[in-house]
């Protein structure tokens, strides 16, 4: 040991065995009893039968008695039986155990009849010799804590009037102090530390040895201005209850803080100290917090039917709560096998857009790790973490610094993550991850019924749609071949009757209606042919045994009202010809000249509409490797539906471009267009697009003509043979937007349009073909009839 610190230890040695004289023994225990009486809290002895043998002033406050009423009276004399049989187990586990207690809670009774609960720490005392002579402790009034402020106001004067204690009530009251269950702090005037007690450095981190002498570095800095105010009113007021504010640990940690502070005096009057409790309500407040927000949470959700709605409303709670940048729902796509974020909520409303738009697979990422072990996960740094998937933050141009992801979990699957990113101040703990565990817990099931909810809610609309479709379609191809058949029939037998006469004309005009009719009759056939060859429908032998009966009819009309074997004869070997299945054989096909060829050859069939049809074909799109028969089929089809959709005065555009690796062929109309709820049945299956009544059988290409609604079906059945792609977009024209609603079929006559401009811009279709170029199919083999 230095010789220094052995003359300081001789010295202290000397001191301690120096006789105390009676005036030093008084200023002694002076100085002590203020420092004690400058607490609210009772402190307070008892021997081993329960009698008080000491306490303080504050003591006597709460229990509402003078100090000779309290002085070696029972403790059982202050309360009920009940309370008291509590006391008494708990003093004698203290005695058994020999282990102190800090958290007991007492109801007495005052002596004007109040009843007061009381806060209370208790601890064995022992004498000299080691025996069990009695229990020590702090008694505080919880009741009402406001009072306390009055209990200092009063021992503040009782301060002025009372010197140091003892050396021999230092330690006792130094022993009570460190009983306490809140930090406690005493400074000089000049702001440094002199004592901390147990609960300060469990709670704040720094030691007494640490911290004696110097300034205590816990204020945040953007407090330090409260701070200053808040030691002038304890300057002012002397002393100063129920100060909320915010401490700083040792370790960077910010601590919510409800201070009481007083001045304490030296025997002179003159202030030499403040003694500051601190009680740290850190905890009570986030479990508070935590508490409002399940409970509005779970008040909430039944206000919200949308999946978004509810998960828009959970993780803004969630950011606010724990204090973080962002926070998303990430839920998990099992048909996909990937994530995605239905919403997400960042201090940077793009961010949050930018991510609604990203999806990643179910394996990757932290999201993945947690699907995977089905525990919560904290990255305290995302550069160091090897799950971590950098993707996501590159689409989303944002950089996470740390993040924290707890499963979302139903009885039997987890069914997403709830993710909260950069937290604010501090790192993610163990307390976020319970935080965000509960909310998960709380939420799991609303998400997961309101998305089957939504599963439901669209299976239903599909199967509207598909049964509306389905009456539509049979409907539809009632009329379609009713129409004909009938009109085949009486122009045969009308051609019977005139025979006689040897009319050329009647002769003409009855074998032209007669053609176009069993015209009609052989593009349905062919059609349903067309896609007959890919497809297993169950109408087809419904359909075909229609149009055989239709075949076997004719002829024996024929046969009946004009007779000869010649005529006959030909009608069915066409019917026969018409009606074989062909294959179809690819071609290099240079599409320019194909369409060019192909729209002049149609353009004398709908010479007869006002519909403007103009063509832009790019003479470097390359060639395609297509059976010809196919490629006029469908873009014929298309042409065909465009025009009958535009009303004359419109205009429909064919154009043509090179696209890379693909061809693009758009054929776009500026017609009435297709309402939102029949759009995704356009490509199932023959489905018209207007109710079967607003059709007439009239000539192709006319407006509103009886379509089918087997062009765009059959284009899709010949897309996925033959390798090319086709889709689709249109907006309904805004002054029919139902589908019972008629166009006038001519833009003069329409009463919403006052010039061609205005219809043109009220709505249309685009049908976008993509073909593979040629060398690509060749190079890879794809040649071939199909």
């Amino acid at each position: 040991m230095p010789e220094a610190e052995k003359t300081i230890s001789l010295d202290v040695a000397q001191e301690e065995q120096r006789p105390i004289s009676d005036e030093e023994m008084r200023l002694h225990r002076e100085r002590y009893r203020v420092f004690i009486e400058e607490v609210a809290d009772g402190f307070y002895e008892v021997d081993l039968r329960g009698n008080f043998t000491f306490f303080n002033d504050a003591l006597c406050r709460i229990f509402g008695y003078p100090r000779n009423e309290i002085q070696g009276r029972n403790y059982r004399a202050f309360m009920d039986e009940e309370n008291a049989q509590f006391v008494f187990e708990n003093f004698n586990r203290i005695y058994r155990t020999g282990q102190g207690v800090t958290d007991l809670v007492w109801e007495i009774q005052r002596k004007d009849g109040e009843r007061r609960v009381l806060e209370v720490s208790a601890s064995l005392m022992r004498d000299d010799q080691g025996e069990r002579i009695g229990f020590r402790g702090i008694a505080r009034d919880i009741t009402d804590r406001h009072k306390a402020e009055i209990a200092l106001r009063e021992s503040e004067k009782r301060a002025h009037q009372q010197s140091l204690a003892s050396r021999r009530a230092e330690r006792r009251y130094r022993t009570l102090l460190d009983f306490m269950p809140d930090p406690v702090a005493v400074f000089n005037m000049d702001n440094t530390v002199s004592y901390v007690n147990p609960a300060f450095v469990r709670v704040f981190g720094w030691s007494l040895q640490e911290l004696e002498g110097r300034h205590l570095p816990f204020v945040p800095p953007g407090l330090l201005q409260e701070t200053r105010e808040g030691l002038k009113r304890l300057l002012r007021e002397k002393v100063v209850l129920g100060f909320e504010t915010q401490r700083l640990t040792k370790d960077g940690r910010l601590r919510e803080v409800v201070l009481g502070g007083a001045l304490f005096y030296d025997e002179e009057g003159e202030p030499s100290g403040q003694v500051v409790i601190l009680r740290d309500v850190t905890e009570e407040k986030r479990v508070a917090r935590t508490n409002q927000t399940l409970f509005r949470i779970s008040m909430a959700l039944p206000r919200f039917w949308k999946l978004e709605e509810r998960l828009e409303y959970i993780i803004r709670e969630v950011k606010e709560l724990i204090g973080v940048e962002g926070a998303s729902v990430i839920l998990l796509d099992q048909e996909k096998g990937e994530f995605y974020f239905p919403v997400a909520s960042y201090d940077d409303p793009e961010t949050g857009r930018r991510m609604t738009e990203i999806r990643f697979p179910a394996e990757k990422g932290v999201a993945g790790e947690v699907l995977r072990t089905g525990e919560p996960i904290i990255v305290p740094d995302t550069s160091k973490d090897p799950h971590f998937f950098r993707r996501v933050d590159e689409q989303a141009e944002y950089q996470t610094r740390n993040m924290l992801d707890v499963p979302i979990r139903t009885e039997d699957r987890i069914i997403g993550v709830l993710c909260a990113v950069n937290k604010k101040d501090g790192a993610f703990d163990q307390k976020d991850v319970d935080l965000l565990s509960a909310v998960a817990s709380t939420v799991a099931f609303p998400i997961e019924n309101a998305r089957i909810a939504e599963q439901l809610k669209r299976s239903y609309e599909e199967v509207q749609n598909l049964n509306r479709a389905k009456d539509r379609v049979i409907h539809h191809l009632s009329h379609e071949l009713k129409t004909p058949v009938s009109v085949l029939s009486a122009s045969l037998a009308l051609l019977a009757r005139r025979e006689a006469h040897n009319d050329e004309m009647a002769w003409h005009k009855a074998l032209e209606r007669a053609q176009r009719n069993l015209s009609r009759i052989l593009e349905i056939q062919y059609q349903i042919e067309d896609i007959m060859r890919e497809r297993d429908f169950r109408v087809q032998g419904m359909l075909m045994g229609l149009l055989e009966v239709c075949a076997d009819e004719l002829e024996a009309l024929v046969a009946l009202e004009i007779g000869g074997e010649k005529l006959t004869d030909r009608i069915r070997k066409r019917i026969q010809e018409t009606f074989g299945l062909v294959s179809f054989p690819r071609q290099r096909i240079q599409l320019k000249g194909f369409l060019e060829g192909l729209l002049e050859e149609l353009r004398p069939k709908f010479s007869h509409r006002r519909v403007e049809v103009r063509a832009r074909l790019d003479p470097r799109a390359p060639a395609v490797f297509l059976p010809p028969e196919v490629l006029r089929k469908v873009v014929e089809g298309i042409l065909r539906n465009a025009i009958e959709n535009t009303p004359d005065g419109g205009r429909v555009e064919l154009s043509l471009s090179p696209g890379g690796s693909k061809v693009v062929l758009e054929v776009r109309d500026w017609g009435v267009g297709i309402t939102p709820e029949s759009q995704p049945l356009i490509f199932k299956g023959p489905f018209t697009t207007q109710e079967t009544l607003h059709y007439s059988s009239r000539r192709p290409y006319d407006f509103n003509a009886g379509g089918k609604g087997l062009d765009l079906f059959r284009a899709k059945v010949f897309s996925e043979r033959y390798g090319f792609t086709i889709g689709m977009e249109s907006k309904r024209c805004v002054y029919i937007p139902r589908e019972q609603d008629l166009c006038p079929g001519d833009i003069s006559l329409c009463p919403h349009c006052q010039s061609p401009q205005d219809c043109l811009a009220s709505g249309g279709t685009r049908v976008i073909l993509e073909f593979p170029v040629a060398e690509a199919q060749l190079g890879g083999g794809s040649g071939g009839s199909g």
